[in-house]
């Protein structure tokens, strides 16, 4: 096992290194991504009405994120890099319609490519879009700051 993540009954836990690690990545990002903002709106290179349009227009996007299983679905592609209908099943331990409706939503968006493999046994196999994998990458920190694992921020 890798000595800097314990393993605990619901999963893997960060150790303080690694915390720390993530926390301070965390914090550079959140403060990058302030002072363009900042930068932006200073340089009337963007409105405030345009910022409100472009967050409204990501609620859309964070409606389907926030489902139930979702997020896993997710998750577990972007670690298992391809896998098919039954494997994905047999792993979040969800049934065979809400499974196939999540995956059928999160190809509409563009998360989620589907293939199908005609030799026998036929199976539908599925991987992250490269939207998806952004979108993990980007959740964890955001679900890991919001969390509390994370430490508490002063104002």
């Amino acid at each position: 096992m890798h000595t800097r993540c314990a393993r605990t009954n619901s999963g893997f836990a960060l150790g303080n290194d690694v915390r720390r690690l993530v926390e301070s990545r965390i914090d550079r990002t959140l403060k990058g991504i302030e002072e363009t903002l900042q930068c932006l709106l200073e340089k009337q290179e963007i409105s405030l009405e345009d910022l409100k349009e472009n967050i409204q227009s990501l609620e859309e996007s964070f409606g389907v994120l926030s489902q139930k299983w979702n997020l896993e679905l997710l998750y577990t592609l972007f670690l298992k890099s391809t896998i098919s209908f039954s494997q994905m099943k047999r792993t979040l331990g969800v049934n065979s319609r809400t499974l196939s409706d999540k995956l059928k939503t999160l190809k509409q968006r563009g998360y989620i490519e589907r293939t199908v493999k005609t030799e026998p046994p036929l199976r539908v196999e599925y991987k992250l879009t490269a939207r998806g994998r952004n979108t993990v990458l980007l959740a964890l920190p955001l679900l890991y700051h919001s969390g509390s694992a994370a430490s508490p921020r002063s104002e």
